[in-house]
């Protein structure tokens, strides 16, 4: 059996069987038989499906955020937030199919996009509602049927997303549910009908699945991994707002945002010193606490004790390494799986570790200039976000011009993404294959095509063939 508890309670919120290897080969393998007809369908068919699920997702909405916040442990308004985002991802997600998929041609030539056929979605915990949706929803509208394994944390959002897809008209064979760990995901993408895998979540198991796929060249593989994300500060002459969008970029989801700040860049001098002790203030009155609580709180707990965990011994190794710890992380007496939002100081770190820690424990490094500063903040094998705050354009032109990632912010909190862009990164957090307003391009393929009415003969012939005489 696999049980997801309440992490801020402990308490067991969902429970259900793992899927067995023969439960996985027939989901896949029902999946195989309907999608060729749900393609063959017209692409109105498809688009008025999805709309009949966003709008189912309004009307449950109160019973998603609960699920949501008992099993993530995020506050009720972020999870709502959440909930709204799944809501406007649908048509976003028909915007991009029509503009990106479109009918084009050029002559006698017809470009045309076909689907995958069945394709494996792995989701996330921090986002287990939102982030497979931006994969799911485009790809039943290209035509593919869906085979989605859920993080084992966050299980039951799986089952509330397979009640309202069938209410909306989904046939069930397209929309199937893998419930498990790591070894029913690899048995899910190793499955020799799977056409495409689509997943986000940690770079470790997005390089295991590079490796399945490195020996299946004809699968499609789209990975949205972490990053060791920078934030610089420079030429300002207000304080105040960019310490409370540091705030926010840092400690959001309680750090558990692949776009979070991890590593704070600021200058040396007084400036830096007095936005530090701002920062510092601000960080150490944010309200921690349960997702239902009144009043709310900013940050909720982890999604697990183990989560927390990790988050407490990557402090322990940094300060064993010569880190100055500047607002511990530490665990609250509210459970194990709550920590408060911490700061530790780097500078003096000899060698860094490009590592990516996911919780509220962001990286300081004073720097002497600006040009040290994009230096610094180019340091890192991962490529998903970075920003600038700056009220001067030239800095953000040349720190625009020196980071390699795929969302670049200026003067916006880093963890502000829209699905109406790309969203996706690059090296170490990702392989090209953007989602968001980009998803449509890995969830169906191009077919160029040249036709005529009948065969005509050609107006010339090329040398050597001659045409037989009557």
């Amino acid at each position: 059996m696999l049980y997801s508890t309440n992490p801020a309670t402990g308490e067991i919120v969902w429970q259900g069987e793992v899927s067995s290897p023969a439960t996985i080969d027939r989901k896949v393998r029902n999946a195989d038989l309907a999608w060729k007809d749900w393609y063959a369908r017209p692409f109105t068919q498809r688009e008025t499906v999805l709309m009949r699920y966003a709008e189912l997702l309004l009307k449950h909405e109160q019973d998603l955020v609960s699920c949501i916040g008992t099993e993530t442990g995020k506050p009720l308004w972020e999870a709502r937030t959440e909930v709204k985002a799944m809501h406007g991802k649908i048509a976003i997600s028909i915007e991009a199919h029509r503009k990106r998929c479109a009918e084009f041609s050029g002559g006698t030539a017809i470009t045309r996009f076909r689907p995958h056929g069945v394709v494996a979605v792995l989701g996330p915990y921090n986002f287990p509602g939102h982030l497979p949706n931006g994969h799911i929803a485009p790809a039943l509208l290209a035509g593919n049927a869906v085979v989605f394994k859920p993080s084992e944390w966050t299980p039951s959002m799986a089952d509330w997303m397979q009640k309202l897809w069938f209410e909306a008209g989904l046939p069930e064979p397209l929309f199937q549910v893998v419930q498990g760990g790591a070894q029913q995901g690899t048995q899910l993408c190793e499955h020799p009908v799977i056409k495409g895998i689509f997943f986000t979540g940690s770079e470790r198991v997005g390089r295991k699945l590079e490796v399945i796929v490195s020996k299946r060249p004809g699968t499609m593989l789209a990975l949205e991994m972490g990053g060791n994300n920078p934030l610089v500060i420079g030429k300002l002459s207000a304080m105040e707002p960019s310490v409370l969008l540091a705030v926010q970029s840092a400690f959001l989801s309680a750090g558990q945002r692949c776009t979070c700040a991890r590593r704070i860049i600021i200058p040396k001098g007084s400036f830096g010193d007095a936005w530090v002790a701002n920062f510092l203030t601000k960080i150490r009155s944010i309200r921690v606490g349960h997702w239902n609580a009144e009043p709310q709180p900013f940050m909720g707990c982890l999604v697990s004790a183990q989560a927390a965990d990790r988050v407490l011994e990557a402090q322990q190794d940094w300060i064993a390494k010569g880190a100055q710890p500047l607002e511990l992380c530490r665990r609250l007496p509210a459970g194990d799986a709550f920590l408060s939002p911490g700061l530790i100081d780097v500078t003096g770190v000899a060698e860094r570790p490009d590592e990516e820690i996911f919780g509220p424990l962001p990286q300081l490094i004073r720097v002497p200039d600006f040009a040290a500063a994009v230096h610094e903040a180019a340091a890192t094998g991962y490529g998903l976000a970075a920003g600038l705050f700056s009220e001067d354009r030239a800095e953000y032109e040349f720190f625009s011009r020196e980071m390699r990632a795929g969302i670049i912010n200026w003067n916006q909190q880093l963890t502000g993404a829209s699905s109406a862009a790309p969203f996706g990164g690059v090296g170490r957090s990702g392989n090209f294959r953007p989602s968001a307003y980009f998803a449509a391009d890995y969830c169906s393929y191009p077919v160029a095509s040249m036709e005529a009415d009948a065969p005509s003969m050609p107006a010339s012939l090329p040398p050597g063939l001659v045409m037989e005489s009557d």
